[in-house]
């Protein structure tokens, strides 16, 4: 799994490709440079044949410029790093930082790349790749680019479990300015992994990273919920906040009012749950989709359980004297 963390803590599925899916994807691309580099050669052979060596030998030496070395720069510059031979092989060219290639990573790249893939038959960049951590060869590390997979299996990818109904939008007042990138990536493991933790490490570990974003967020964890769930609450906040900055122009508003309450009467703009049309109140069950079971306290050890006390009986409501007793059909002497 790469390291890559961005400000949204969601570019966390990226996986450096191995060596090789890269060789294979390597060899296509040689294949069809050297393929159109053949067949300009032949054309250039048959129309340069008046000129003399010296011109024949310049313009051979400009087409395996332009077609072994600036072709594949400019395809990767177009194609936001998806060669043909990446494009087959699933993979793609990105940034140390996880954003899409421009012309000067591409530039560096193809530079380097003729010296250890070109020259030496590519015996630099293998060994170059298998002493990288992430797999770069010496253009990678040059460029500041890095080789990923871009197509995944949908079972392996990680999914944050949204927070239970009662919690939703409960947090949309809280200040996430100053919970820092590492905390959020720390959070976002602990909740993709939860289930598969032990009860009570896995509870420990909640209650101090819920402890830690209380604290930076400046507001208490609210009495009697869960850490979990105060995470997963506070995750999809965020969330929701960046997917708003993202398509909405730059919106990165609360939405509801501090406590996520929707009050009104129905027909009210503003009271109809997420993806329910205006006028319609919808339920807990349709309006929020399944949620895991969150992990609750660890039990005590049994020398420190205690019998529980039997629940008092409820005394009867006292009748109110003068209230109106209903009529039992006897008429009292005159």
């Amino acid at each position: 799994m790469s390291e890559l963390v961005t400000g949204e803590a969601v570019a966390l599925e990226l996986r450096p490709a191995k060596l090789p899916s890269r060789v294979l994807a390597v060899v296509l691309d040689l294949a069809v440079a050297v393929a159109a580099y053949v067949a300009v050669t032949i054309a250039l052979v048959a129309s340069t044949s008046a000129l003399d060596e010296a011109a024949q030998m310049a313009v051979s030496i400009a087409a395996f410029i332009l077609l072994l070395v600036g072709g594949p720069i400019a395809v990767e510059t177009l194609s936001h790093g998806r060669s043909l031979g990446k494009l087959a092989c699933g993979l793609r060219v990105v940034r140390d930082d996880g954003g899409p290639i421009r012309f000067r990573h591409a530039l560096v790249r193809g530079a380097v790349g003729v010296v250890e893939i070109l020259m030496t038959f590519g015996v630099v960049a293998c060994i170059a790749s298998l002493v990288s951590a992430r797999g770069r060869r010496l253009g990678d590390v040059f460029a500041g680019t890095l080789v990923v997979r871009e197509r995944i299996p949908a079972g392996r990818t990680s999914f944050v479990p949204p927070p239970p109904p009662w919690l939703a939008g409960r947090f949309s007042g809280l200040d996430l300015s100053g919970v820092p990138d590492a905390l959020w990536l720390a959070v976002r493991q602990y909740l993709t992994r939860m289930q598969q933790l032990d009860p009570q490490v896995g509870w420990a570990m909640a209650e101090r990273l819920a402890a830690d974003v209380a604290e930076r967020t400046g507001a208490p964890a609210p009495q009697g919920v869960p850490p979990a769930a105060y995470l997963a609450a506070v995750m999809q906040e965020r969330q929701a906040r960046e997917a708003r900055r993202t398509f909405s122009g730059g919106f990165a508003g609360g939405g509801p009012a501090a406590g996520g309450q929707m009050t009104g009467a129905p027909g009210t703009p503003g009271t109809s749950g997420p993806g329910m049309p205006y006028g319609m109140v919808p339920s807990p069950e349709s309006a929020y989709p399944a949620y895991p079971a969150y992990p609750s306290p660890p039990a005590a050890p049994s020398s420190a359980r205690s019998t529980p006390a039997p629940a008092p009986t409820p005394a009867p409501a006292p009748q109110d004297a003068g209230a109106e007793r209903p009529a039992t059909g006897f008429a009292p002497p005159a």
